[in-house]
């Protein structure tokens, strides 16, 4: 009798087949090797897995670099083991987010230097009551910007010119052509570029009236910033017109902060009364404002609304058209700076006694009064900190002709106390730029032309220079001022005497 055959079912045929035996081996191999590193621990070594600062050139936007890891450290022993070098001091203050470690600088890291970020024999966390492994040794390397400034040279072939002059790297470099004559200008925020008006010479030595055009001009400087993408670095002295003087004559000009906007005071040639700032955006052509006419002005840090003097107060005005002013501070006169996080500015008052103040006015709406003069507030510049406030000023002169002293000072913001810093000679014309790491400030000394001095004033009257009262510019000593500033906040300042620069100029401005 025939027994009936059962076909045997799929399943149990694929149990039979020899990769499902391997691959159920594979799984089990697989398994027993997570069970064998979980009870034994990762062997993973650790380490610092990015630096933010990695080869960069760092400015005083700068804030912080952060090391990231590639695991959770034992906190206390990263502080313990991070070295920063050279000897030179960087104070820094350490916070965490998870597995990123920020070391945030109180001021800017002092400009001209190199440094070597080292950590070693740091630990990562406890892990099942083990001591954590020593981290790979890591050593990164970043540097700051050039110690850099631009001014306009006052005799033979610099007169009238910008030059760029690199105190890192003891280097000079005139960077506009002979045809222009450089009246004021203004650096881009990374120092690749200078915004600056300037005559043509020509014109001028054919007794007609040049109008000012505006222009750029690259400085061969392009710091590697972090969180920007690398590029490459423009060749110094290419120019570039903005703005051309057909129809309207050029006055004052400012830069945005950020770089990406230019207001200029226009005027329209054949209509006088047309006047009005002009604002010049990125890729678009320039257009007016038509906002009320007003007089000095100047860009806020936020580089989306300006100051601008209207009437008997300073009125803040965005970027619209015949828009109304954000807010209007009706018993300022002049407005002198910004801080650089735009939570003060510096005003000055014209009182009814025929003397000047200088305030202190706070986002928050405070109103401080700083000193009082008979003398002239010429110029202020907030420090890093915004605890102290560098200001050029002037006193009168005792005597029957009227003559003005100028002076350098600073003003302790939180007090109000004052400390005279430098005497400069009887010459209304000065000009100072406090260095973006606060560690220097450049000043000019202005000498006038007088009758006795003969050719030589026919020769200054070529260069298209001079002083406010319209005298031409016979030379002018450029001083360098240094400021040493403690590490302990409660410490003041060491002031030093001023050194003289090798070459002549005005208008010296440090570069971002």
């Amino acid at each position: 009798m025939a027994v009936d055959q059962k076909p045997m079912t799929s399943s149990k045929k694929r149990w039979l087949e020899p990769v499902d035996r391997v691959a159920i081996a594979f799984i089990l191999g697989l398994t027993l090797l997570i069970g064998v590193l979980l009870g034994t621990g990762s062997t993973a070594v650790s380490r610092v897995r990015s630096f933010n600062w990695e080869d960069k050139t760092v400015g005083a936007a700068d804030k912080a670099f952060v090391l990231e890891f590639n695991r959770p450290m034992d906190r206390d022993s990263v502080v313990e083991n991070l070295s920063i070098s050279p000897s030179l001091p960087l104070p820094g203050k350490i916070s965490w987010a998870g597995q990123r470690m920020v070391y945030t600088l109180p001021v800017p890291a002092p400009y001209g230097q190199a440094y070597d970020v080292r950590l070693q024999d740091a630990r990562d966390s406890f892990a099942d009551g083990q001591p954590g492994q020593t981290i790979e040794p890591f050593e990164g390397q970043f540097r700051t910007r050039d110690r850099a400034f631009a001014y306009v040279g006052v005799e033979g072939e610099e007169s009238g010119r910008l030059v760029l002059s690199n105190l890192t790297h003891q280097q000079k470099r005139i960077l506009t052509p002979t045809d222009l004559v450089v009246m004021d200008f203004e650096p881009y925020p990374d120092g690749d570029k200078l915004l600056f008006s300037a005559i043509n010479r020509q014109a001028q030595n054919q007794n007609r009236t040049p109008d000012q055009q505006i222009y750029t001009v690259t400085t061969g400087i392009q710091p590697q910033s972090p969180d920007q993408p690398q590029q490459a670095v423009q060749p110094a002295a290419q120019l570039d017109r903005i703005l051309d003087s057909e129809s309207y004559r050029n006055l004052k000009f400012d830069l945005s902060p950020d770089g990406k906007l230019i207001v200029v005071q226009r005027v329209k040639k054949d209509k006088p009364g047309e006047f009005g700032l002009w604002i010049i955006k990125e890729d678009e052509p320039p257009r007016p404002l038509d906002n009320k006419p007003g007089g000095d002005f100047i860009i806020a840090p936020d580089s989306a609304s300006l100051a601008v003097t209207q009437g008997q107060g300073v009125a803040i005005l965005p970027f619209e058209p015949q828009a109304d002013p954000l807010q209007f501070l009706p018993k300022f006169g002049t407005i002198l700076t910004f801080a650089a996080d735009g939570s003060a500015a510096a005003m000055v008052k014209f009182n009814t006694d025929y003397t000047r103040s200088l305030f202190l006015v706070t986002n928050q709406g405070t109103q401080k009064e700083l000193m009082r003069t008979t003398g002239s507030i010429l110029n202020a510049e907030f420090d890093v900190r915004n605890q102290t406030l560098y200001c050029l000023l002037t006193e009168l002169v005792p005597g029957e002709t009227y003559q003005e002293q100028p002076f350098l000072e600073a003003i302790d913001l939180d007090t109000t106390e004052r400390t005279r810093l430098l005497k400069l000679s009887e010459q209304r014309d000065v000009r100072m730029s406090l260095a973006p790491d606060n560690l220097a400030l450049l000043i000019d000394q202005v000498v006038a032309e007088t009758p006795a001095d003969g050719d030589s004033a026919n020769e200054s009257d070529k260069s298209g220079l001079r002083t406010s009262a319209g005298e031409s510019i016979a030379t002018s000593q450029l001083w360098i001022l240094p400021l040493d500033y403690p590490l302990d906040e409660d410490e003041d300042p060491q002031l030093l005497q001023p050194e003289p620069l090798p070459f002549p100029g005005v208008y010296p401005r440090w570069l971002p």
